[in-house]
């Protein structure tokens, strides 16, 4: 099975925390629609421009994965709706959240610690195309 075209269901599901934990981290079939939309909304244009591969570092994480590894109660990941991901290198990070935040459409587009990766997230409805930073 796939998310998308670039995008594996192992690929959006994998945690090296959830493995050592014993943590089952499957979306529900609700959640899978969330991580489809953002994956054909956000990743896949950005895919298809960059014409590289990009590393997801985090999509989906359940309640209990997102409380270990300490993300924020509010976590759009844990809807399926954020990716976490990177080139390779700040330099390739910046080039991807430059365009990003030029092209698509999003809720949130975060620098996260000067370009260590970058976090995209859609929503359904009133995305709110927010830029932020953080450090």
């Amino acid at each position: 099975m796939s998310i998308s075209t670039h995008i594996s269901f192992e690929e959006a599901t994998q945690s090296p925390t959830a493995k050592r934990l014993g943590i089952d981290n499957t979306p529900t079939p609700d959640i899978l629609i969330n991580m489809k939309r953002v994956a054909v909304t956000c990743f896949e244009p950005l895919r298809n421009w960059y014409k590289k591969p990009i590393k997801i570092n985090s999509f989906y994480r359940c309640t209990l994965l997102n409380n270990a590894v300490g993300g924020s109660k509010t976590s759009q990941h844990c809807k399926g709706e954020a990716i976490d991901m990177s080139g390779g290198s700040k330099e390739e990070n910046k080039k991807i959240f430059d365009w990003c935040k030029a092209n698509l459409v999003f809720d949130q587009l975060i620098n996260e610690y000067d370009y260590s990766w970058i976090h995209i997230s859609f929503r359904l409805t009133d995305n709110r195309n927010q830029v932020l930073a953080i450090t």
